[in-house]
């Protein structure tokens, strides 16, 4: 090729989009369409405007990249192998290939340089405005003068896709209140989605709605127009009072004659002819596949000088705040590390055996004492607070007159609320959102997404049951225990008492390496005997024996949160008609199930077929510790409005349902 005829950007850009097509043909899959014509935007971003160190990764002050529209991932894997990330050119021939760094969507620990598992659309704008919220707090606790530690933008690339799901509208509407003026969004405008022309179901003003939500908006006319792009981009950094959406016109499919501007162009391979035509367009006359330049090679390596330079001054600029702020020095780097706070045990409450609390004020108590030693917990609830108890009592709010601040505001915005906590945990903070059980369905992509990242979000979710009562059926939360302990990689614990509900907190701030989800009730339940010890052990092996009959049992009652209490009281009731069982509680079973099977059967002992599992929720998943022999006295419909203890009562959570039940079992 003669490069003194073309621009090295060009030829860059052309780069890109020949590996795109390249990579989907030889995997017979992906969305080559959204590369082709983003590839401009993407280079211009990338190589003139943000800060990154391929060299590692991770460095802390790295601007952060969100490839929400993640079905584009060819874009993000050309860019990252280019960039001069690990990410060889053999990576790029395994597209979508079993055991591959380049998957079909990007994956957070899959890939170097890829900071936010996406593809789900709707969610990487969300988790772009948590890691931008990340970046302002931990700014403005920890930067001194002179001392700009934390000093980095993000910017995330969306397409049409991602603007009509109702999760952006959300994120759009919190950033804009929090003024996030380092979060810039490039959203990538073709007037095409799957299935046709976006004007079938795609016709707002993009303008007026993000400008009504606090937002700036500027606006490129021709994509491939780099220079346009930048002085965009620049102009959107400039403006740190708010947030950034720049609209750049791009046609989708950009050099494929037959199918460009068209939905044909959004996925699968567009074949070896368009091929053929597509390189022509470009002016790209190499022949075999996967070809790279060495000038384009040359033109990334600015991104790898650039970084190390940077980082290097940034290192520096560390040692020197050390030696003014070691103390500050030392949290942040622990913070940063994300080892566990000192002695984050040492003040949390006690509970006396007798004293009533509902799980959802216990578990307010333990958030609170955790609060004072953990200073990266964060977080707050939709617009429920007063009700989930999920305040940090001695701390402010954090909000855009102060990004210090630890409680937040979340508003009636459940989906967007779980996103922005998974871009806060993954970088750098502890966040805890909350509502009632029964919303947690609203959030459930976003638990999915920090299930499959192993982020240590934390879930406070109450109003655990039919005890709910007079908010009925709507409010009362049935099914979904069964589906969140069918989710793979998030741990849920349902804890009987106070003291299994601090032990709880514990887990969920020690493990690190992934979800935990606290179900709370809002009842009153008595602090049972010898949980203050029992608890300790037991809740972090996921079931114990909670209650010993007094002799040798013939029989288990399972039960988990409120329903423990209910358990022992009919164990005392079937002691007197000499029936002998033992008590399990049984708070989680993801920690239940990596128990040893020595253990299991201490808990569970298979001689012990008469078992009655109790639990106001469906039924679907306790027949596995029911065992052959044994009943299941759960759900298996939607509840019904009235007070709490009538509804409990009409649904025959009783001790003296419970007796019959297991009695009947004897027969």
């Amino acid at each position: 090729m003669n490069t003194t005829s073309e621009k090295i950007s060009d030829l860059s850009i052309n780069t890109i989009r020949t590996l795109t097509i390249d990579s989907v043909e030889k995997a017979q899959h992906g969305h080559p369409g959204m590369p082709m014509g983003a590839a401009p935007m993407a280079y211009s971003l990338w190589k003139n405007v943000m800060n990154m160190n391929p060299e590692n990764p991770d460095w802390f002050n790295r601007d952060r990249f969100v490839l929400s529209a993640g079905h584009g991932s060819m874009l993000q894997y050309s860019l990252l192998h280019l960039a001069g990330y690990d990410l060889p050119l053999e990576e790029l021939k395994k597209f979508r290939t079993y055991g591959s760094k380049t998957p079909g969507h990007p994956e957070l620990g899959e890939t170097p340089g890829v900071e936010i598992t996406t593809g789900p659309l709707g969610q990487g704008i969300p988790a772009s405005v948590g890691l931008a919220l990340s970046e302002r707090h931990l700014a403005e606790k920890y930067n001194r003068d002179g001392y700009p530690i934390v000093d980095h933008y993000t910017y995330t690339i969306c397409g049409d896709g991602d603007l009509m799901e109702g999760v952006s509208y959300e994120a759009a509407s919190f950033a804009g209140n929090m003024k996030l003026g380092r979060l810039i969004v490039l959203y990538d405008s073709n007037d095409v989605s799957l299935d046709g022309d976006l004007e079938q179901s795609f016709s707002e003003n993009i303008k007026k709605r993000f400008e009504s939500c606090g937002w700036q908006y500027l606006f490129v006319e021709d994509g491939k127009n780099v220079n346009a792009v930048e002085k965009a981009l620049n102009e959107a950094k400039a403006d740190e009072s708010r947030p950034t959406i720049v609209e750049i016109k791009t046609m989708i499919g950009y050099g494929a004659p037959s199918i460009e501007g068209t939905s044909d162009a959004h996925s699968d391979p567009i074949g070896s002819e368009e091929i053929k035509k597509a390189k022509a367009f470009y002016k790209w006359d190499y022949t075999e596949a996967f070809h790279v330049p060495q000038e384009v090679y040359d033109d990334f390596s600015v991104i790898k000088e650039n970084g190390e330079r940077k980082e290097k001054e940034w290192n520096q600029l560390l040692a020197e705040y050390k030696n003014e702020h070691p103390e500050l020095y030392n949290e942040f780097q622990r913070v940063i590390q994300g080892e566990l706070a000192e002695q984050w045990e040492a003040d949390l409450p006690n509970f006396e055996e007798g004293e009533v609390l509902a799980t959802r004020a216990s578990a307010s108590e333990v958030l609170n004492a955790l609060a004072d030693k953990v200073p990266e917990l964060v977080g707050g609830s939709a617009d429920l607070d007063s009700s989930t108890k999920t305040r940090l009592k001695k701390y402010a709010d954090l909000n855009s007159d102060n990004y210090s601040g630890r409680n937040i505001w979340f508003g009636v915005r459940e989906f967007a609320m779980g996103a922005i906590a998974n871009g806060m945990a993954r970088h750098h903070l502890r966040p805890f959102v909350s509502t009632f059980f029964v919303f947690s369905d609203y959030m459930r992509p976003a638990i999915r997404l920090a299930s499959l990242m192993k982020l240590p979000v934390t879930y406070v979710f109450t109003h655990d049951s039919i005890a709910v009562g007079q908010d009925g059926p709507t409010h009362q939360p049935i099914e979904q225990l069964a589906s969140f302990r069918a989710m793979p990689g998030l741990n849920v614990i349902r804890p009987a008492d106070a003291n299994e509900t601090k032990e709880a907190w514990k887990l969920a701030y020690s493990q690190t390496g992934g979800p935990t989800m606290l179900v709370l009730g809002r009842q009153g339940l008595p602090t049972l005997q010898g949980t203050n010890e029992l608890a300790q052990r037991g809740v972090q092996r996921g079931a114990y024996i909670i209650s010993e009959s007094s002799k040798p049992a013939e029989g288990i009652l399972i039960a988990a949160g409120s329903e423990v209490s209910l358990a022992i009281s009919s164990q005392k009731e079937l002691e007197k008609e000499s029936v002998y069982v033992n008590v399990v509680s049984m708070p989680s079973w993801e920690l239940f199930e990596i128990q040893s099977k020595e253990y299991k059967e201490s808990v569970l002992p298979s001689h012990l077929k008469n078992r009655l599992v109790v639990e106001m929720g469906s039924k679907l998943g306790w027949r596995e510790y029911a065992g052959e022999r044994g009943e299941v006295m759960c759900l298996d419909t939607f509840g019904s409005s009235g007070p709490g203890e009538e509804v409990i009562e009409q649904f025959g959570f009783t001790v003296e349902n419970v007796v019959k039940r297991f009695k009947k079992l004897l027969s």
